[in-house]
């Protein structure tokens, strides 16, 4: 922005201060403007350009053009500029003052131009303090416009350039700042021109730290005006050595739609009730989340962070018991219960699955050559074999079935691995075989076959609970009213886990024997007991060591998983259409309903229109059509005649178990991407929740003044 008027030869500023004004944003009357000030080099910039970057002064306004009741000069919406001519000379027929003047005349004519000399420096001083303040916010401006662009395309800031410790490099954030100025942007060449820098990095990370502000107070803000919301975190990360829990919210928008939220990034370094203590303390007092609210949280975490992940749940729930511990819809079952083994053989097996998913996602011909050691291992199978083929096109290694998939094709793919290895041909890359060796190292470890024998054996009654759980409504009701039955079967397997263990343990020997692997203990073992007596027996040893604690593992948190809080809500599925039409003998009970009863409208009718509900779902014609979803239950044009129904429906809604729509998860797909595609060292949780809320609707006028306010010296760029 120019702090001088744009008319040429004008002495505002100078001799004469006077009040700058914008150029006004519509094309016609900006067009205006630039003919009255007669300035050709101005009738190629567009309007934006010259509402940012010029102004005209007051001089040349007719008083009525300027609205005096403001408390500082405001032009009227209409103004246009008139006065252009030169200031007149005294005419010839004057009349002069006389040359003789009293004493008393002097002194008080030197007088009244000392008064008039003040008051215009003074003037002055308040137009020049102003238009630098009002300079120093579109400077601002403009550096947020160009952070807020690298993080919407998530480019980190810093770049290979950066190579010095100070910042100056010429960073992707000063390159595209040069390019502004190359593009006209006169403040940031003007800043350039006076410090030959535009910014420092002690400013840049304050621009950083105002924009993670920003975006959070306004997610908090969009929640809190939908009401209820979940919590939901994701496996900890690690970002310049330390260690952050990323943590998302789910709730139901003003149009009925399950939406779900990246709300950043929380430090997990500490220990015990400190921790949850801290994370607590952080979500209220600085996210400004009101946890009272919270109506659910899920939470995926591997062994490693397991126990520091419970305590934080359980402090959750001591504090607000609403608060229901329930599984991540994001995550199947099966892979969150194996997940949070803190077993050696079992974090063997999950690492391992980590490392073949990323192998075969680097190239097409990958996933050819595993195809081609599954046709290998089935010639007779053909049908069987096209079914694998397909499995191994997908994301099989994160499916409820991932460890019987395993199982079945152990055998093609180390022969995969092997002669991938190998590399006869010479068709793969240094780093494709060496990832191919660690892979086949880990699937000819006998402790890595036990374990991956055991999980699939001891999840498979899960596999099913699980799968209904991520399907449509009444396959979730179906395995919400399951439960019971299931567990009495695990404990089935828990009360004679010595028969089933000798069973595991047969199968996992006949596999290792077809793939040439010694049967033995982990090395770990043999090397802490060579002074014992006695040889260790592998199957007792993997008895005592993973087959009984997988069990009672999985039959733990699925009772944690899975309380009685959680199963009413989702038996309150039954109010789906689609359920009433399944189960159209009985009406939904009554009982899962009244969860809610200090969360609805009127409890004192919810039982009347529960009933209503019911009959008019029920009494529907079979060739009518009924919502299968919660999400079209919501959508539906009479659901706001039943004001209870849609409140538990929408509470209902938040509940982290349920599967949403693609589009509610793109979120949790745009943290994935990020972690996935962003090198380490250019990882920021900052950028990142930038990043993945590029849609939040930025003011950037709105992250100025924070800034401002935050921090109140003035920087000048060195």
């Amino acid at each position: 922005m120019q702090n001088h008027c744009v008319v040429p030869n004008c002495s505002s500023g100078k001799s004469d201060p006077q009040p700058l004004f914008r150029f006004p944003y519509d094309p016609q009357r900006s067009k205006t403007w630039v003919e009255k000030c007669q300035r050709q080099d101005l009738t190629d910039k567009s309007p934006d350009q010259l509402y940012r970057f010029y102004r005209l002064c007051g001089k040349h306004f007719e008083t009525s053009a300027i609205d005096s009741d403001a408390q500082s000069a405001v032009l009227k919406d209409d103004a246009i500029p008139t006065i252009f001519d030169v200031p007149s000379q005294p005419q010839n027929g004057q009349v002069k003052r006389s040359k003789e003047t009293t004493k008393d005349d002097e002194t008080e004519r030197k007088g009244r131009k000392k008064i008039k000399k003040s008051q215009a420096e003074t003037a002055k001083e308040d137009v020049q303090t102003l238009s630098e303040e009002e300079e120093y916010k579109e400077y601002l401006k403009s550096l947020f416009e160009v952070l807020v662009l690298l993080g919407e395309q998530s480019i980190p800031p810093t770049g290979p350039g950066d190579d010095n410790q100070d910042g100056h490099g010429r960073s992707n954030f000063q390159a595209l700042l040069e390019y502004r100025m190359n593009c006209g942007d006169e403040v940031l060449k003007k800043r350039y021109d006076a410090n030959k820098e535009c910014y420092s990095s002690t400013q840049l990370n304050r621009l950083i730290e105002v924009c993670e502000t920003y975006i959070q107070s306004k997610l908090v803000e969009e929640v809190k005006q939908n009401g209820f919301f979940s919590l939901l975190t994701d496996d900890v990360v690690k970002m310049s050595g330390e260690w952050y829990l990323p943590v998302f919210l789910r709730y139901v928008d003003q149009s009925n739609c399950q939406r779900e939220r990246f709300a950043g990034f929380l430090s997990f370094e500490g220990e015990g009730d400190a921790l949850a203590e801290n994370l607590l303390s952080e979500m209220t007092d600085k996210w400004g989340l009101d946890m009272q609210q919270c109506r659910g949280q899920a939470h995926f975490c591997s062994a490693t962070h397991f126990s520091k992940i419970k305590t934080f749940a359980s402090k959750l729930m001591e504090r607000h018991p609403m608060a229901v511990l329930t599984l991540r819809s994001t995550r199947s079952l099966n892979m969150s219960l194996a997940n949070s083994m803190a077993l050696s053989g079992v974090q063997l097996v999950m690492s391992t699955l980590k490392k073949i998913e990323s192998f075969f996602s680097q190239s097409p011909l990958l996933q050819l050559e595993l195809e081609h050691a599954i046709s290998i291992f089935y010639p007779v199978k053909e049908e069987r074999a096209e079914e694998l083929k397909d499995i191994c096109r997908t994301s099989w290694t994160r499916q409820n079935n991932a460890f019987e998939v395993t199982v079945e094709i152990l055998e093609a793919l180390l022969l995969c691995v092997d002669s991938v290895h190998d590399n006869e041909d010479m068709r793969w890359s240094d780093q494709v075989t060496h990832d191919a060796l660690e892979i086949s190292k880990a699937l000819v470890d006998f402790e890595f076959v036990m374990a991956l024998v055991v999980l699939k054996n001891a999840t498979i009654l899960t596999r099913a609970f699980g799968k209904n759980l991520q399907g449509e409504a009444t396959d979730a009701h179906f395995a919400a009213t399951s439960l019971k039955g299931l567990l009495q079967s695990l404990k089935e397997v828990s009360d004679n886990v010595d028969v089933y263990h000798e069973f595991w343990y047969d199968e996992a020997v006949n596999l290792a024997t077809a793939m040439e692997i010694p049967v033995k203990v982990p090395r770990s073992v043999l090397r802490k007991h060579q002074s014992g007596s006695g040889a260790i027996r592998p199957e007792s040893y993997y008895k005592e060591h993973l087959s009984v604690p997988v069990v009672d593992h999985v039959i733990k948190e699925m009772k944690e998983l899975f309380c009685e809080d959680h199963l009413k809500v989702l038996r309150c599925l039954s109010l789906v259409p689609a359920v009433i039409e399944q189960h159209k003998s009985a009406e939904p009970e009554e009982e899962c309903v009244q969860v809610f009863k200090n969360d609805i409208p009127n409890a004192g009718t919810l039982s009347a229109e529960l009933h209503c509900w019911w009959v008019k779902w029920s009494k529907k014609g079979k060739g009518d059509t009924f919502p299968s979803s919660l999400r079209e239950t919501l959508q539906l044009a009479d659901v706001k005649f039943f004001p209870n129904m849609l409140s538990v429906l929408r509470l209902v809604g938040v509940l982290p178990t349920l599967v949403v729509e693609d589009s509610c998860t793109v979120a949790h797909k745009h943290f994935q991407k990020y972690m996935e595609n962003t090198p380490d060292e250019f990882k920021s949780k900052s950028l990142a929740l930038l990043s993945m809320n590029c849609d939040v609707g930025y003011d950037l006028d709105a992250m100025v003044e924070v800034y401002m306010k935050t921090h109140p010296d003035k920087e000048d760029g060195s």
